[in-house]
């Protein structure tokens, strides 16, 4: 989750000083970029994975403050609706056998807080979108009790004014037109975010590799086919979570104005050029003002928070977004990879957070950059039919043309990852393992959303309705997440 705040509305005044902190605070941002040295000795790696919680039958079940309580552990957080929860993973080194001993420190996490859940009448589950969700599960008391979501909430409609659109078209035809009267829909996006600290120097090369590198992590992790009853995208979280939260009624945007779920629209030469333009181009959601002058911290030899920067930063929703952590006296920035979607096991998790860090250097520190070679708009292109279309789609690439997201990867992207860890200093034990199973999808066709997507066509074959399809299907999946088999393994029925 974000970070919690005190109230649920702000009034004029509040916002309008909100406003004057944020801009004091993104000066004394610029200044510190040049004038501050930033923690960036040793490259640190983070995961934070949200999660759904299901009940016997494989519906939601709101219980996670039952659920939290249970668990007792502070990596385990709330999130935005009753039936998430959400784990933290301390920052980290990645070199050596790091990703081995993560590996099993997570499974041996999630096996007691699946103990504790089920203590509580639930149980955990990995997966993009809970696909037995439907549009009743979200007719009573759904969000969780936190004031951030209230206030998001609250603020989301107010600046949009009607209902937002849900409108989404799958590949078979299957369709879902509906609107909500709250931002309850975000909360069935559940992702898998990636961090990676790195210097304020380093920072424009790394966001600008990891917006390269988005299409084919979606592609190849695209783990969320079904919502409300419907086969939509492969990666159906990226269209919903964009809808979901946008504040544009739609002569906003016919005018261009720029959707708070962001993509970008340009290569970078500076972290600042993203934190500028939230100042520049986004109303605040959440105006909740600190007592913190950071000029006079600063001036004092201080770190300041800059907490409305970073909470205003919190409320722009981008796939790949920028990270101010004033740390504990020593600031440092980070990339934060959101594209993912959670699941299908730890061991999928881990592959893709594999293959991202070992292409991300590479892309990186390539002295010809492939953002010089590619245009931002084939960029976005990429992005946008990897959500679509999934394992199949087809990207294209400088030097190659377009060509099938898993011949891309397998001819190019995986030789490239492979010399990145090797580069960073990550064991062979760990490159074998984790890349082994991104190999294995693009050779046998099968991420999660094929084969969620196989498994519900086939139970629908054998006499079963779409609604029990996708219980009966939810629950082979939890069987076979609990084993930590990666899915291109999973038998079908």
């Amino acid at each position: 989750m974000g970070k919690e705040v005190t109230a649920q509305s702000y009034s004029r005044e509040e916002r309008q000083r909100y406003r004057e902190k944020v801009r004091q605070n993104l000066d004394v941002f610029e200044r510190m970029l040049t004038e501050r040295a930033f923690d960036d000795e040793v490259p640190l790696t983070g995961i934070e994975i949200e999660l759904n919680l299901v009940d016997e039958d494989q519906q939601p079940a709101f219980v996670n403050d039952e659920v939290l309580e249970a668990i007792a552990d502070p990596d385990y957080q709330t999130e935005l609706a009753q039936f998430n929860i959400e784990l933290n993973v301390a920052p980290r080194p990645l070199p050596g056998d790091s990703a081995l001993q993560l590996e099993e420190s997570l499974r041996t996490s999630l096996n007691r807080a699946e103990g504790k859940a089920q203590e509580a009448g639930a149980s955990i589950l990995q997966v993009g979108i809970l696909p037995t969700i439907r549009p009743e599960h979200f007719q009573g008391e759904w969000i969780s009790a936190n004031n951030r979501y209230t206030a998001l909430n609250d603020s989301i409609f107010v600046a949009r004014g009607e209902d937002i659109v849900i409108d989404i078209e799958g590949p078979t035809g299957e369709r879902l037109h509906t609107f909500a009267d709250s931002i309850a829909p975000e909360s069935a996006c559940t992702s898998v975010q990636l961090h990676l600290q790195v210097g304020p120097g380093q920072f424009a090369d790394h966001w600008n590799a990891a917006q390269v590198i988005s299409a084919p992590q979606i592609a190849l992790a695209a783990n969320s086919p079904f919502f409300f009853g419907r086969r939509l995208h492969a990666e159906t979280r990226i269209a919903l979570f964009s809808q979901a939260t946008d504040t544009r009624p739609i002569e906003l945007k016919n005018q261009g104005v720029r959707p708070r779920v962001f993509f970008g629209e340009r290569w970078i030469t500076s972290i600042f050029d993203l934190f500028e333009e939230n100042v520049r181009y986004f109303p605040a959601l959440l105006a909740e003002a600190t007592e913190e002058d950071p000029v006079a911290v600063l001036d004092a030899g201080g770190t300041p928070e800059l907490g409305e920067l970073n909470l205003h930063n919190g409320t722009v929703y981008r796939w790949n977004r920028p990270i101010y952590d004033p740390g504990d006296g020593r600031p440092h920035v980070r990339v934060e990879n959101r594209v993912l979607p959670a699941g299908p096991t730890i061991i999928d998790t881990l592959a893709n957070a594999a293959f991202y860090y070992g292409t991300v250097r590479m892309l990186a520190n390539e002295d010809r950059p492939i953002w010089t070679q590619m245009s931002f708009p084939a960029a976005q292109a990429n992005f946008e039919a990897a959500a679509r279309d999934g394992i199949n789609a087809r990207l294209y690439w400088p030097g190659l043309g377009e060509l099938g997201a898993d011949e891309l990867t397998v001819r190019h992207l995986l030789p490239m990852a492979r010399r990145g860890l090797e580069d960073w200093g990550v064991s062979d034990a760990v490159i074998t393992r984790y890349l082994d199973v991104i190999e294995g999808r693009c050779t046998t066709g099968v991420n999660g959303a094929v084969w969620q997507t196989e498994c519900v066509r086939r139970l629908e074959d054998g006499g079963l309705d779409r609604a029990a399809a996708l219980a009966q299907m939810t629950r082979l999946y939890s069987e076979h997440m609990h084993r930590n088999d990666p899915v291109h393994t999973w038998p079908l029925p």
